[in-house]
């Protein structure tokens, strides 16, 4: 029996000025703290973990974000598109700085379907898309372990699935703060625990994140 752990890692806080939902959208790279809590993250792995690969979505602040983790193990970084941002309509919306333009009635055809969610990339291809990233990284770090770079909401909607719970959610319940990390521990291909933790969580309290939820971190506004 071969014991593998999975780390899927948040990214670090981006540099958004103007507050927007950025989403898939190219051009948004890590801020100085963002790039700090980066950095954290490959001190703290170096620290008795035996990183085999690092694979990150392949948006700018997740490559940022798994690669000083990827210098210190002289690994090369990997992208894979399995781990990108859910699609979202309301991307280049600056949501945060002003909830009832949620409202207008141009947006009420989006949330017809809510537990879809139909303004968005629906949860069960999230879902379907994240295993098929971690099972791909189950074989590259097989008795190791792996750092996948992702996102925020792949992130929470897979740490659901895992638990059963329905996979539509309020995003202000969401567990996954900047550059956290849920890992996930396989006995060959069998999950046996997985656990969330915040490997630079005294960063938080200086950040500013799109969705906060239940960490420290401010909400971001332009």
């Amino acid at each position: 029996m071969e014991i593998t752990t999975i780390h899927l890692v948040r990214h670090g806080e981006v540099d958004n000025p103007q507050g927007v939902l950025y989403g898939r959208k190219a051009g948004f790279h890590l801020t100085e703290l963002g790039n700090e809590m980066a950095s954290g993250l490959a001190k703290v792995f170096a620290d008795g973990h035996d990183i085999k690969t690092v694979i990150t979505s392949p948006l700018e602040r997740a490559i940022e974000t798994g690669t000083p983790t990827a210098q210190h193990f002289n690994l090369p970084l990997q992208t894979d598109v399995d781990l990108i941002e859910a699609d979202n309509k309301f991307e280049g919306v600056a949501v945060n700085d002003n909830r009832l333009i949620l409202a207008h009635p141009r947006y009420w055809s989006w949330y017809i379907n809510p537990a879809l969610p139909s303004w968005g990339e629906p949860y069960t291809e999230v879902v379907s898309r994240m295993s098929r990233a971690i099972r791909k990284a189950l074989e590259t770090a097989r008795g190791g372990e792996a750092v996948l770079v992702s996102h925020q909401l792949p992130i929470w909607t897979m740490h659901r699935f895992i638990e059963g719970k329905p996979l539509a959610h309020d995003p202000r319940r969401r567990k996954c703060s900047l550059a956290s990390a849920t890992s996930l521990v396989f006995a060959d291909n069998q999950l046996i625990s997985y656990k969330y933790w915040e490997p630079v969580g005294h960063l938080l309290q200086k950040a500013s994140d799109m969705v906060p939820g239940e960490s420290a971190a401010q909400l971001k506004t332009s």
